[in-house]
């Protein structure tokens, strides 16, 4: 969550602190999707950290965007919930719950049109599973006509910090199938992989990690913080990506992903995009498409790509692979394109 912050500050010119530096008009067009403009001109992000113990708030609090969140947007509570579930949904997460929803009504109330609410979340130990779904179901009760949008972390067997994951994760579904509208599934072990084998980096740490999902995350939500021309927000996303209501778990892929060393030796044009978004290697959840069939697609294009050749693209993919894809949905990739690129690179997708 922090680290989303991180990047979309960098991308719309702000410093660590929410003052903006930037020298384009476009960066600040948008700002006041995720950001308020408080009174000292600075911008503070719309966000409530949420935790049942103080530990990682106060990591947050001590690091180098501290400065950035509101302080009475971090909330607290003092025993943690121990990767059980019941606790954080039922004893010690729902003594803090309403505490949290104030201040989520009063963030809710600031905006012009609310067009939904967006979670970060695991479902592996119990705060982010039990007490996460316990909030999205209080917010679905409040807002019932509102898009919910989670980034869920999904344990995988190889990567386990703990024995109960499986049975908080099945817990969390369970919540996430009544009441998300689109879950992204993000999953430690496919991340793992993308550090090792295609960034080819030999340790990677919790910060790589977070990067990989930030990226991922900044590229979904490209299209409510810029004009671009095929634009496209969480609900068309939800429109175009959900076949049935409880079928609303999402694998994302990220391109360009490549090793340091070799990123002068690759082309960043729209067909080598496309290659790498649909290669299995580069999916954030390790479950492998090959195995199976794709329902629907959504592809975010920033940098200058022309619409034309992203729509031709898609066809070509839809025709090349035909069996990859459903038969029963046709024209079942949705594209967006914003010519925003990314801080890093020329281009990306998403």
């Amino acid at each position: 969550g922090a680290a989303f912050w991180q990047t979309i500050c960098g991308e719309h010119g702000l410093d660590d602190s929410g003052n903006y530096h930037g020298n384009n008009d476009l960066q600040k067009a948008r700002l006041n999707v995720y950001f308020n403009e408080a009174m000292s001109g600075k911008y503070v992000p719309r966000a409530v950290l949420v935790d049942l113990e103080p530990g990682t708030i106060d990591n947050v609090r001590s690091s180098s965007i501290g400065d950035l969140f509101r302080p009475d947007n971090m909330i607290f509570g003092q025993s943690s919930a121990g990767n059980v579930w019941a606790k954080g949904h039922y004893t010690e997460g729902a003594e803090l719950v309403d505490s949290v929803l104030d201040v989520i009504r009063r963030e809710a109330e600031g905006c012009d049109s609310l067009q939904g609410f967006q979670i970060s979340h695991s479902l592996g130990g119990g705060t982010g599973s039990g007490m996460g779904t316990l909030l999205i179901s209080k917010i679905c009760e409040e807002y019932p006509d509102r898009m919910m949008a989670t980034f869920s972390v999904v344990p995988s067997p190889k990567t386990s910090d703990t024995v109960v994951e499986p049975y908080n994760a099945t817990l969390s579904i369970h919540q996430l199938i009544e009441n998300s509208a689109e879950t992204f599934c993000i999953d430690n072990e496919a991340l793992y992989d993308i550090c090792l084998r295609t960034l080819k980096l030999p340790q990677p740490n919790y910060n790589d990690l977070n990067q990989l999902v930030s990226c991922v995350m900044s590229g979904v939500t490209t299209s409510l913080r810029y004009p671009g021309q095929l634009n496209s927000d969480l609900r068309k996303l939800a429109v175009n990506l959900v076949p049935f209501p409880r079928l609303h778990f999402f694998m994302v892929g990220y391109a360009p992903l490549t090793s340091i060393g070799a990123r002068s030796f690759s082309s960043l044009s729209v067909p080598e995009l496309t290659q790498q978004l649909f290669d299995p290697r580069n999916m954030m959840a390790a479950s492998d498409p090959r195995q199976g069939r794709y329902l629907t697609a959504a592809t975010f294009f920033r940098g200058k790509a022309s619409v034309k050749e992203v729509e031709d693209e898609m066809h070509k993919i839809q025709t090349r692979n035909s069996a990859g894809f459903v038969e029963w949905i046709p024209n079942n990739v949705q594209t967006a394109v914003c010519s925003v690129p990314p801080q890093d690179s020329d281009m990306s997708a998403t």
